[in-house]
């Protein structure tokens, strides 16, 4: 991770992404300087420009506005690459095509001022003028507010509102990835996941004064936020579904094992028990993606080493009791999974004995595939546990390494 460079004397970055938007840029950096004069902060305005071809960069040249400009193409990217470039202990970021008020950044900084890491504004608080927000966005924006609430419990309303602060500190402790449009919800993710101080204050949307089609897609960008959700949450992608899968499954099969089943005029036999035995396997796959999507993102950075105090490389995340092992040990999982595959091959012989008392004969499918689909299923739940448990210590093997070092006396 890049180090953050000495800003001593500056105490607010007005930070503006910027690609094209040649028509409302000055009149941003203007209203930004202005804020900057009255408030009588001591401050600089940075464009981190995106590759813009109609002479943004001479336009925040001209204004003295700090450029940055960056390389590679995204709005995360802009963002990200001027933050690092931000001499302010505070950054305030938004976008460059005067849909936002640089006149009244004083609630942001308040908030900063007083310890919050991260501020969000909050649209739909402080009002959306007409014209200024699609009708996807007025649908979507909640939505993804609802679904981010939920899997996360981020206190946020709002998460793609694009005016927002932070500490410089705050930054380098995110880590942030994303180089689109989801880099405004990865801020807001984790954040809450690192436990930073996260609050909202109202804010309002005007319309944009580009001229031109926005660079936000809301059907494409709705879509990568939800997949930055989904990939941030282990839990909701694999973990909840797996276990419903599961847990259904077996209670199929335990229903279904001693004969066919009659609800009202329809018979469930070992067709429905088949299907079961599916919904078993795939409820301990996703079990399993869980488990090593949560150790690898760990590993990586993409969310925190602990979730409400509990080792990643556990099964626990968070939602079974404290008392669940700690770790899941390679031995652990070969044994359990050795275990399996063995009543799953004691069955098989118990097949392949009734088998042989009817001379290898036809058999009655109804009664022998009740000893056959629970066969392949454990076979398969023990080899599937064997080959987990091995993924498992390989991801986790590299985050405990350093652990293992020895200090310097």
């Amino acid at each position: 991770m890049a180090q953050a460079p000495d800003a001593a004397a500056v105490e607010l970055t007005i930070l503006m992404p910027c690609l094209n938007e040649a028509k409302t840029l000055e009149t941003c950096i203007r209203k930004a300087q202005g804020f900057l004069e009255r408030s009588g902060v001591r401050g600089e305005v940075i464009v981190g420009d995106n590759g813009s071809t109609d002479g943004s960069q001479e336009i925040a040249r001209r204004c003295g506005a700090r450029l940055v400009e960056v390389p590679i193409r995204g709005y995360g990217a802009a963002l990200y690459f001027a933050s690092l470039a931000a001499r302010g202990k505070y950054v305030i970021m938004g976008d460059s095509d005067d849909s936002y008020d640089f006149t009244n950044l004083l609630p942001f900084l308040e908030q900063l001022r007083a310890g919050c890491d991260v501020v969000i504004g909050n649209r739909f608080r402080g009002g959306v003028e007409a014209g200024a927000m699609p009708w996807t966005s007025h649908l979507g924006n909640p939505l993804m507010s609802a679904i981010g609430r939920l899997f996360f419990h981020c206190p946020v309303g709002d998460f793609w509102c694009g005016l927002r602060g932070y500490s410089r500190e705050a930054f380098y402790k995110l880590d942030l990835r994303a180089t689109g449009m989801e880099y405004a919800l990865e801020m807001v993710i984790k954040a809450t996941l690192k436990g930073l101080k996260v609050v909202e204050v109202p804010t309002t949307l005007s319309p944009a004064g580009r001229g031109r089609a926005p660079h936000l897609r809301p059907v494409r960008d709705g879509w990568r936020g939800l997949r930055l959700m989904l990939l941030l949450s282990p839990r909701w992608l694999f973990l909840y579904p797996g276990l419903l899968l599961l847990v259904c499954g077996l209670a199929g099969c335990l229903w279904l094992y001693p004969g066919p089943r009659l609800v009202g005029n329809v018979v469930f036999d070992f067709h429905s028990l088949l299907y079961a035995a599916l919904a078993v396997l795939l409820g301990f796959q996703m079990l399993s993606f869980a488990a090593c999507a949560r150790v690898f993102a760990a590993r990586e950075g993409l969310l925190p080493g602990k979730i409400r105090g509990h080792d990643p490389n556990s099964l626990e995340f968070g939602i079974v009791s404290p008392d669940f092992p700690k770790r899941v040990t390679l031995e652990f999982g070969l044994v359990l999974g050795g275990v399996l595959a063995a009543a799953g091959l004691a069955l098989s012989a118990g097949a392949v004995w009734v088998w042989s008392a009817a001379a290898f004969g036809p058999l009655d499918p109804s009664k022998t595939l009740r000893l056959a689909i629970p066969s392949v299923l454990l076979l398969a739940l023990g080899v599937q546990l064997t080959i987990t448990s091995f993924l498992l210590e390989l991801l986790s093997f590299e985050s405990r390494r350093p652990g293992l070092t020895p200090k310097p006396e």
